[in-house]
C-alpha cells in the first residue's frame, strides 16, 4: 500500500516529432480536447523537434493544456539561460509550464554533440547546482551562487514566472541519488528504470520489474516523510508498454517475445498497461493504491485509443 496520499489522476501524451507546423497543432488541439493534462516531449538531439519552441507552440495553440519536457537535460543547457527560457514561456501561457529537470544520461546525444559525458557523479553534482539556481532565478531579487561547476554573481531573473514560486518541477530518476534529490526537492517524482548505462537495453528493462519499483517508491516515500513532504508529492510514471485492445493475452505474449522478457515481468510492471479501457482503469486505481501514480503519461501512438480512460478518471 503506498504511503502517499491519494491525488486525482492526471494524464499526459509524450510527443518528439511532426511533420509540419498543422499536424504538430492538431495533435495538441486534439489532446486538449480529449481531456489529457498535459503534453511532454523528451530533451535529446535525435529525430526530435527541440522542445523548447516546440512547447511553445503547443502552449500557443491551446488553453487549458499543459507542457513540459520529460525531462530538460541540465548539460544541454546553462541552468540561467534554460531558467529564462522556462519563465518567458510560463508568462507568455498564463501559468501553464511544468519543469521538468534531470541530469542527463543517453550516451549518443554527449558523443553526436562532443559534450564531455562525465560519470553520473559529476552529472549529479552538476543538476543539483542547475536546480538550485533555476530557482532562485524564479524567486525575488537578485542571487549569487559560488558551486564546483556554476558561478552566478549578483543575478535577478527576469521576467518571474506566473506561477509562485515557481512552476512545479517534476525529477525523474531510476538511482537512489536523484531520487532521493526528487522526494527532497521536486514537486512532481517521476519513477524510472536506471539508465547508468547510458542506452536502454537489457539493463534498463531489468529495473522495470513491478518489485523494483517497489523498493524505489519506498525509498521516495521514506526520504519525502523524512524531509516532512509526503503530502507534497505527486507520484508520475511515464508507460512504454501500452496497448489498448481485446486480446491481452496475445499482447502480453507478444510484447514479452518482442523485448525478450517473461510474460509475468509484463502483467507486473507499472511500466505496461495492456488490456481494455475498463481493464485498464482497474489496473491504474490498483497502482495508485499500491505504488501511488496518479500522473501517467502515454506515447502518441495510444492518443485516441486511451481517450476513454481518460474521460472516466481524469480529476478523481
Amino acid at each position: 500500500m503506498s504511503r502517499f496520499p491519494v491525488k486525482p489522476f492526471r494524464f499526459g501524451v509524450q510527443l518528439s516529432v511532426s511533420p509540419d507546423r498543422n499536424h504538430w497543432v492538431e495533435q495538441a488541439k486534439k489532446i486538449e480536447s480529449l481531456g489529457y493534462d498535459i503534453a511532454t516531449m523528451p530533451d535529446h538531439f535525435g529525430d526530435q523537434l527541440a522542445p523548447v519552441p516546440a512547447l511553445q507552440t503547443i502552449l500557443d495553440s491551446t488553453t487549458t493544456l499543459r507542457a513540459s519536457a520529460l525531462v530538460f537535460d541540465n548539460d544541454y543547457k546553462h541552468p540561467v539561460v534554460l531558467a529564462k527560457e522556462l519563465a518567458t514561456m510560463d508568462v507568455l501561457s498564463d501559468g501553464r509550464v511544468e519543469i521538468g529537470l534531470g541530469a542527463g544520461w543517453m550516451i549518443s546525444d554527449y558523443e553526436q554533440a562532443g559534450i564531455q559525458y562525465d560519470r553520473p557523479g559529476i552529472r549529479i553534482d552538476r543538476f543539483i547546482e542547475g536546480l538550485h539556481i533555476i530557482k532562485s532565478a524564479m524567486g525575488e531579487g537578485p542571487f549569487s551562487h559560488d558551486g564546483e561547476h556554476y558561478t552566478i554573481t549578483n543575478y535577478d531573473g527576469f521576467p518571474k514566472a506566473v506561477q509562485d514560486p515557481h512552476p512545479p518541477i517534476i525529477i525523474g530518476g531510476g538511482g537512489k541519488r536523484v531520487l532521493t534529490i526528487a522526494a527532497q526537492q521536486a514537486d512532481i517524482v517521476g519513477v524510472n528504470g536506471s539508465l547508468h548505462a547510458g542506452v536502454i537495453g537489457p539493463d534498463a528493462i531489468a529495473t522495470m520489474t513491478g518489485e523494483v519499483i517497489s523498493d524505489k517508491v519506498a525509498l521516495v516515500a521514506d526520504v519525502a516523510e523524512a524531509s516532512g513532504r509526503l503530502e507534497k508529492i505527486e507520484m508520475n510514471i511515464r508507460t512504454f508498454f501500452v496497448s489498448v485492445t481485446d486480446d491481452r493475452a496475445g499482447q502480453v505474449a507478444g510484447m514479452a517475445q518482442m523485448i525478450g522478457v517473461t510474460e509475468s515481468m509484463i502483467e507486473e510492471s507499472p511500466f505496461a498497461l495492456i488490456g481494455s479501457p475498463d481493464h485498464m482503469i482497474e489496473t491504474l486505481q490498483a497502482r495508485r493504491e499500491q505504488y501511488g501514480f496518479s500522473y501517467v503519461i502515454v506515447g502518441p501512438d495510444e492518443l485516441e485509443a486511451f481517450a476513454p480512460v481518460v474521460a472516466a478518471l481524469a480529476g478523481k
